[in-house]
């Protein structure tokens, strides 16, 4: 049986083309996918087109992907990290 501590998730390393990675909450990952689901509603993934709002498109997002397509050569990839206190 796993350990649940596999399922806890401190924050997110969020990459993107020429800027540095950024480290965001689950909230703070949530809001900046809502905010590019937001500008892509008729160019949305199909694994996306099913669901009606842009919450649920980027809850969905988070927890079975790990990268969004944001344009040519564009893109934004997202991984869960657990930081360690020295």
């Amino acid at each position: 049986m796993p350990d649940s501590i596999m399922y806890q998730e401190d924050c997110y390393v969020v990459l993107e083309p020429d800027q540095d990675e950024q480290f965001l909450t689950h909230e703070e990952l949530l809001e900046k996918l809502k905010a590019i689901l937001q500008t892509r509603q008729n160019d949305l993934p199909r694994e996306l087109q099913k669901f009606t709002s842009i919450d649920k498109q980027a809850q969905h997002l988070i927890e079975n992907f790990y990268e969004i397509d944001v344009g040519p050569g564009q893109y934004l990839q997202w991984y869960i990290v657990r930081l360690e206190k020295l």
